[in-house]
């Protein structure tokens, strides 16, 4: 991919975020179910259209060969990059129970909790985009990578498996210890600020230790999917774009998800099966091939049985989530 195409891209989303913050939501107001289907729609649309996008730059060899792998044409390019937005989409579900327990646990106003997740997905951006770079620069050197990594997602289907949200409690976070060590704290919210001063003191507000803890919560997240996606595809325009269009719909998704998830109660165990999958894929990629249109059907398919298991098993065992919109 040609350096002005990605810089395209970069002042692209630089724009679309900037709207967001700047004119959209510039003050701050409680989300509404309404409103946030309305941008939950708009990201998942805008995300399909940069499909179609995607298609006419490799079907015109726009690949960046001096990364990717394989040269991609359109049809193949396309289908990587969808079954990546799934799978970054799907996976970034459970990060949403552990963003809802944050903000339960400091209380965060509801008006306020759009700036925060504002703010932790924009950080997630650089922080995947480093990762990302990682990524492909090992894998492109050694072949035994894929093996690793492939080893690390059955690991952390495991984990996801055994772990349960309820158990997890965000005032023993290293880094939310670490900040109230060394840095002067207020139990007290000042608005949207991070930091205020207080009698001549520069001091931290609650939000921002429940801005550190959604950025922590996406770096454990990041550390399972970035492996994950690599098992899709290796051009890192499609995995960067997937996982930017994936996490940048992640504040809307939010608000229309966390009051619902408790009754998802086999959602979680689908997205272990998925990790799973994509891990054996991953481990047998360079022995053997799955299709395309065979790995998006089985994590479709995967999440679908989810999805109707949660539905007519019933939610005997509920997450106690604070709902946002209450």
């Amino acid at each position: 991919m040609t350096i002005p195409i990605w810089i395209a891209f970069l002042v692209f989303i630089v724009t679309m975020v900037a709207l967001d913050l700047g004119v959209f939501h510039r003050k701050d107001k409680v989300i509404t179910i309404r409103s946030a289907l309305a941008w939950s729609a708009f990201w998942i649309a805008l995300a399909l259209l940069f499909n179609l996008l995607i298609y006419l730059l490799y079907e015109n060899n726009y690949a960046w060969a001096s990364l990717a792998t394989e040269q991609l044409d359109g049809r193949h390019a396309a289908a990587q990059y969808l079954m990546a937005y799934v799978l970054e989409k799907s996976l970034s579900l459970d990060n949403i129970f552990v963003i809802a327990m944050v903000f339960s646990y400091f209380r965060v106003p509801l008006a306020m909790q759009h700036r925060v997740l504002f703010w932790g997905i924009l950080g997630a951006v650089v922080l995947r985009g480093v990762m990302i770079g990682l990524g492909v620069a090992l894998i492109n050197r050694f072949d035994w990578v894929t093996y690793v990594f492939g080893a690390f997602l059955l690991y952390s289907a495991v984990r996801m498996l055994m772990l349960r949200h309820e158990n997890i409690e965000p005032g023993d976070n290293p880094l939310v210890r670490l900040a109230k060590r060394w840095v002067p704290m207020t139990h007290e919210f000042h608005g949207h600020q991070f930091l205020v001063k207080v009698d001549g003191k520069l001091v931290a507000t609650p939000l921002l230790l429940a801005l550190l803890l959604v950025e922590s919560s996406d770096v454990m997240f990041a550390v399972d999917s970035i492996p994950a996606v690599f098992a899709v595809t290796r051009d890192p325009f499609i995995i960067f774009t997937s996982n930017v269009f994936a996490i940048l719909g992640l504040r809307s998704l939010y608000f229309v998800l966390a009051t619902y998830m408790e009754k998802f109660r086999y959602l979680k165990h689908a997205l272990v099966f998925v990790l799973a999958y994509v891990g054996v894929k991953m481990i047998i990629s360079n022995h053997y091939h799955i299709p395309d249109g065979a790995s998006m059907a089985i994590i479709i398919g995967i999440l679908l049985v989810g999805v109707v298991a949660s539905m007519y098993g019933g939610s005997k065992d509920p997450v106690p989530l604070r709902s946002p919109l209450e």
